[in-house]
């Protein structure tokens, strides 16, 4: 069975979307996003709410009209990926999408199932604050960024009950980001 990850960058007071939404403080210098593209080859799956879609909606396009080396190599690796998206609102998807408007758990259940070696990762506040209160995030991945927003869309949605993970890796990127990943407590 895949692991389902829970990755996304956030400031030090804990938010991973400005006040306005605005995620342009995360945006990764070139090591980080050589990290982000060794991790983005392990997924085999992702499940994202609609924002998160729309956000990622470029990449399909991004030979195009990115120059990055790195930017380039995260889109070839990106796209490929079956994208399941959760919306009540969009009525179709582009890329390697499907829209899902069905049982989350069950989506969930789907994806850790299908063939293949790698994570199903999940994005989104909304669709994680989901999958945070049914209890079936294997790994929380936290970029946590050297800014702070004082307020905005919060990592760990209010009201989420009480978890104990263990720090399984920790990595200092030179721009002063610092990777964290927890996984789910085992003793």
């Amino acid at each position: 069975m895949g692991q389902v990850i829970y990755s996304m960058s956030v400031s030090l007071d804990g938010f991973i979307a400005g006040p306005g939404g605005e995620i342009d403080w995360s945006a990764p210098d070139e090591e980080l996003m050589q990290f982000h593209n060794e991790q983005t080859g392990q997924i085999a799956a992702v499940l994202c709410g609609r924002r998160l879609y729309q956000d990622m909606l470029p990449w399909e396009t991004a030979e195009q009209s990115r120059s990055s080396p790195g930017e380039l190599e995260f889109a070839r690796i990106w796209n490929p990926i079956p994208k399941v998206v959760f919306s009540t609102t969009l009525q179709n998807v582009a890329g390697n999408a499907r829209l899902a408007r069905g049982d989350v758990a069950a989506e969930v259940a789907a994806a850790k199932q299908q063939p293949g070696t790698g994570v199903v990762s999940a994005g989104g506040a909304g669709l994680a604050a989901s999958l945070i209160a049914l209890d079936v995030i294997d790994s929380y991945r936290l970029f946590l960024t050297p800014a702070v927003l004082g307020g905005g869309t919060p990592y760990f949605p209010p009201g989420a009950a009480r978890k104990t993970l263990d720090l399984a890796e920790t990595h200092v990127f030179r721009s002063g980001v610092t990777y964290l990943r927890y996984e789910r407590h085992r003793g």
